[in-house]
């Protein structure tokens, strides 16, 4: 495995910003506001030859016994438990505390190295940015600034140094699965459960979990890799910058994702908002698996109410498989995950041209386009245009005519013969141009020729009526 480095500080003294500096990424919210990271949120980085992981972390109060904090600190004191090395950042502008100094004693009964780094050192002497720091016994510290790459490079040397390297295995492809929902439906608690340790923090309060947490896990030998996101409210309810800023990251994690699982909370209405998060789904062509949390503490009445309210307002989803699950408890959760991967390779699939014109000529052979004036559309053939979400590519004559509800009719017949499930299917149509076209401008009809010679004010002669008019005789 590639060795780890794991940042640990105080609140806000910039571990996110230097996380994303040695990632190469903007992937670790940033702003000016003490305890925005709350998990371990790991990324991939490299100096030459020296691949690593960097894993930041939520700002350390040792103190705390309770509440959100002390969950912050369980998380970091975790990730110091897995680390090859420990960079404890401090702050120099506010110098030595007496909360690094409690962090300093926790950091050296670590079992690996640890490097103190004195951040937002910008501008400033490092002899003297870095001389009160040494009580904290922990050897040499290094100043830097992470905000503008200064020392950087020396500071991956250091910490690298005594690691040995490792090689870097190919990663096979296997399914990003982003969790998405309201605020405290319990996407925290079924990452946990399907990982097997509490990788994140799954808190009774909304708005726990702030950005997208990337986890890969295996299950059954096989490689998953999961991503926890914030919780999405309504647009109106969205009021702080940081929650907004977790919102477009979970629109991202959609993107970035193969298959997206939507967890809705039983004990709640169906709400516009889940309606809200289903459509952008499905505009993004993603694979949908939708999991209905706390089944398990509901009556049978109540969960006739859910299922009617589910087939009245998700009733677009009829693609997608519903389970109905405990995070809590880890019910229903085998099945979800074999729904999981059969989105996942369908969503993958690659059709062959041959296989899909077959299943094209049969559907027009069943049901033909209906006619638009005095032609019907030709399909001739079709192909694959693209996977995640699979597009299917159809040519012939006049197929700009053709409806909607005819598309909907070749979609449906497409995911029944290759039992498509859980992902939706696109159909676009390729119209080729016309090779005569211009050949039909040159010649003019008559009624053009005759509109033409009034224009140029020009008698129009034809032999036939001009000879018969010569040999009429006039009146007398």
């Amino acid at each position: 495995m590639k060795p780890s480095i794991v940042l640990v500080g105080r609140p806000n003294v910039g571990k996110s910003t230097l996380f994303n500096k040695l990632t190469r990424s903007r992937d670790a919210l940033v702003a000016d506001l003490p305890g925005l990271t709350r998990d371990r949120h790991y990324g991939q980085g490299r100096v030459g030859d020296k691949p690593y992981l960097v894993v930041d972390t939520g700002g350390l109060e040792p103190v705390v016994k309770e509440g959100i904090l002390y969950e912050m600190a369980r998380q970091t004191l975790q990730a110091i438990d897995e680390a090859d090395v420990v960079l404890f950042m401090v702050d120099a502008r506010t110098g030595c505390t007496a909360q690094d100094k409690i962090i300093a004693d926790r950091l050296r009964r670590a079992s690996c190295p640890v490097h103190v780094v004195v951040n937002k050192a910008e501008g400033m002497s490092r002899d003297i940015v870095t001389a009160e720091f040494h009580e904290l016994a922990l050897g040499e510290p290094l100043a830097i600034s992470a905000s503008h790459s200064e020392g950087l490079t020396e500071l991956i040397d250091i910490a690298l140094a005594h690691v040995p390297l490792v090689e870097e295995a190919d990663q096979p492809d296997h399914p990003k699965i982003a969790l998405i929902g309201r605020p405290n439906v319990g996407k925290s608690t079924l990452v946990n459960t399907l990982v097997g340790e509490e990788r994140v923090i799954a808190f009774d309060q909304p708005g726990t979990t702030r950005d997208s947490i990337y986890i890969d896990f295996e299950r059954n030998g096989h490689p998953y890799t999961l991503i926890d996101t914030a919780g999405v409210r309504r647009r109106g309810k969205v009021t702080e910058a940081i929650e907004k800023f977790s919102v477009i990251k979970t629109l991202q994690a959609v993107a970035d994702a193969n298959v997206v699982v939507l967890v809705l909370d039983a004990h709640t209405d169906i709400a516009e908002q889940d309606a809200h998060l289903a459509s952008f789904v499905l505009e993004s062509g993603r694979a949908l698996v939708v999991a209905i949390n706390k089944w398990d503490s509901l009556t049978d009445y109540q969960r006739d109410q859910v299922k009617r309210d589910i087939a009245r307002k998700l009733q677009f989803l009829d693609f997608a498989r519903f389970h109905y699950i405990s995070a809590l408890h880890a019910t229903g959760l085998g099945g979800l995950l074999k729904s999981i991967d059969e989105a996942y390779k369908a969503a993958m699939v690659k059709l062959s041209t041959p296989q899909l014109t077959r299943v094209l000529i049969d559907a027009v052979a069943a049901h033909q386009p209906p006619k638009t004036g005095p032609f019907r559309p030709k399909l001739r053939y079709a192909h694959q245009g693209g996977m995640n979400p699979p597009l299917i590519v159809i040519h012939g004559n006049a197929l700009d005519t053709i409806s909607d509800s005819y598309r909907r009719y070749l979609e449906g017949v497409f995911i029944k013969t290759f039992q498509l499930h859980g992902t939706p299917l696109r159909v676009q149509f390729n119209v080729g141009s016309n090779p005569f076209a211009e050949k039909k401008k040159a010649a003019p009809t008559v009624s053009e020729a005759r509109s033409l010679a009034r224009k140029q004010k020009k008698p129009l002669s034809t032999s036939g009526r001009a000879g018969a008019r010569s040999r009429q005789k006039p009146r007398g």
